[in-house]
C-alpha cells in the first residue's frame, strides 16, 4: 500500500501550482502563411551577376536565397536598374510598381 507515488503531476504541496500562477497569453493563427522576404535590390544584383532576363523560384533556390518549400514575397527595398521578369508567390505594391517602372514584368506563381 506504500509503494509508488500517488500525488498529481505538478502538485506543489498545497501552494498554488506554477501552471495556475502564470497567465495565459498569445494566439497562434493556424491559417498564417509565412513568406521569405526578398528585396528587389537583391534580385537586381542576382540578375546582374548571372546575366538573367527572368528570375524564377528555381534561380532563387540555386542562389541559396530560399529552401525547397519556402514561399517568396518580393519587397521594394533597394533599387532595380534593369528590366527583368520576376516570378514569385507574392509582391508588395511598391515592389510591383518599381519592377514595372524599370520595364520588367511580374508573374505570381
Amino acid at each position: 500500500s506504500r509503494s509508488g507515488y500517488s500525488r498529481k503531476i505538478g502538485f506543489e504541496g498545497g501552494q498554488m501550482p506554477l501552471q495556475r500562477r502564470l497567465p495565459k497569453f498569445g494566439f497562434k493563427n493556424i491559417n498564417r502563411v509565412e513568406y521569405k522576404a526578398i528585396n528587389i535590390g537583391d534580385l537586381d544584383t542576382l540578375a546582374a551577376a548571372k546575366g538573367l532576363e527572368k528570375v524564377t523560384l528555381d534561380d532563387l533556390r540555386a542562389a541559396g536565397f530560399i529552401s525547397r518549400k519556402q514561399l517568396v514575397k518580393i519587397l521594394a527595398n533597394g533599387t532595380i536598374t534593369r528590366a527583368i521578369a520576376v516570378e514569385a508567390n507574392a509582391f508588395s505594391e511598391a515592389a510591383q510598381k518599381a519592377i514595372e517602372a524599370a520595364g520588367g514584368s511580374i508573374a505570381k506563381v
